[in-house]
């Protein structure tokens, strides 16, 4: 087992998904959180097989299932409730082995955050500046803690990718703004994507009797409403139900408004010596193919199993991390870039009529095996 101590930077899914995969290797952790209260901002999410089964293999997959819901199959419609293409749910489990589940992130959060021990968080404590040669990560306004290995998992706006690559360009617009909530609602629903030219609607159900909705439009960046949830009836409003009546449901506090943003130049390496990147602070994408959190997750594992020695080789564990990482994860931050293209993005009607037309006409096997490509991961041993 491994005896190094690691500093985790950021205290997101990621975070503590990588500070649970190397305290299960036997390593010291302390993970750094800026926020004065640990919490996950957000709605919710759907967690696919691939972050399911590395949140079994952080030994918290049974507790996360318990907390989230696996919907009926649904699948693509256009704005008139037409489907265009369906997802078989038993095809589906006899594929990945697992349906998706649908929870809140804060009660994902709260999971990883459960299975931590008490000393391992410190919270408001914001990262300024890290050494990679000497593991030393400096926070609040003169505090230094040092570390083995230091993991930056501080999300899109990353300061440590800022400060090992400050000639990388930051992360960009990608043309679209999203709003986002959960509520209760009384009847069951298929978790499903409606498409509309420039427009995109999805429906996640959750557990307890809520669902997870959000609604992203092509836009200028920067855009805000004094009232938002009347800015996505005025959009979504006329489109088939329950469209419009989840959203005129919504206390429109619920209703969370940010632009989507991306790491469109790929980083050389997720390290740098002492110092590993993972989640968005490493491959931040756009959210179409539904990969961000799961991608993290894996992350977390991969880098756990590859530091399980501990710190007497740390070189060539932070190398195979990366050796696996990398590759999988810019893919899919391309796929994903194309798929919004592809789907959301779309607006030339004579686009959309025919990619409407090439959906209705794909065997759902085929279009199952598609989704499987980026869902169907394994996580590594040590």
């Amino acid at each position: 087992m491994a005896t190094g101590r690691a500093i985790v930077v950021g205290g997101g899914i990621g975070g503590l998904g990588a500070a649970l995969a190397l305290l299960r290797h036997g390593w010291q952790v302390t993970v750094l959180e800026r926020a004065a209260e640990a919490q996950e901002i957000g709605a919710g999410l759907s967690l696919m097989a691939n972050g399911l089964r590395a949140l079994d293999a952080l030994g918290v997959g049974a507790a996360v299932r318990s907390h989230g819901r696996s919907g009926p199959a649904g699948g693509l419609r256009d704005r008139t409730g037409r489907w265009l293409s369906r997802v078989p749910g038993a095809e589906l489990e006899r594929t990945l082995g697992t349906g998706a589940v649908g929870i809140h992130r804060a009660e994902l959060h709260a999971v990883l955050r459960a299975t931590l021990p008490a000393d391992a968080l410190v919270t408001d404590a914001r990262v300024t500046d890290v050494d990679p040669d000497a593991g030393e990560v400096h926070y609040r306004a003169a505090d230094t803690v040092r570390g083995d290995l230091v993991v930056g998992a501080d999300g899109l706006r990353s300061v440590l990718r800022a400060r090992l690559w400050p000639d990388l360009p930051p992360p960009v617009y990608a043309g679209s703004t999203t709003w986002r909530a959960v509520l209760a609602w009384p009847h069951p629903l298929p978790t499903a994507v409606t498409w509309d030219p420039g427009a995109e609607f999805g429906i996640v159900p959750m557990d307890d009797g809520r669902v997870y909705w959000y609604a992203a439009v092509t836009a200028p960046p920067g855009g805000h409403e004094p009232d938002e949830r009347g800015a996505v009836l005025d959009r979504f409003g006329s489109w088939h139900e329950p469209i419009p009546s989840l959203v005129a449901a919504t206390p429109p506090e619920a209703v969370l408004r940010h632009d989507i943003h991306h790491l469109a130049t790929p980083l050389p390496s997720y390290v740098r010596r002492r110092v590993a990147l993972l989640g968005d602070a490493a491959h931040a994408m756009t959210p179409y193919l539904g990969q961000g959190a799961q991608l993290a997750l894996e992350d977390a594992v991969t880098l756990g199993a590859a530091c399980a020695a501990g710190p007497a080789d740390l070189p060539a564990a932070l190398a195979a991390y990366d050796r696996q990482r990398r590759p999988r994860t810019q893919e899919v931050a391309r796929a994903s870039l194309r798929a919004g293209r592809y789907g959301q993005q779309l607006r030339n009607p004579v686009a959309v009529a025919a990619r409407d037309t090439l959906l209705r006409l794909t065997p759902a096997r085929m279009a199952l095996r598609a989704m499987a490509r980026y869902a169907d991961w394994t996580p590594p041993t040590a």
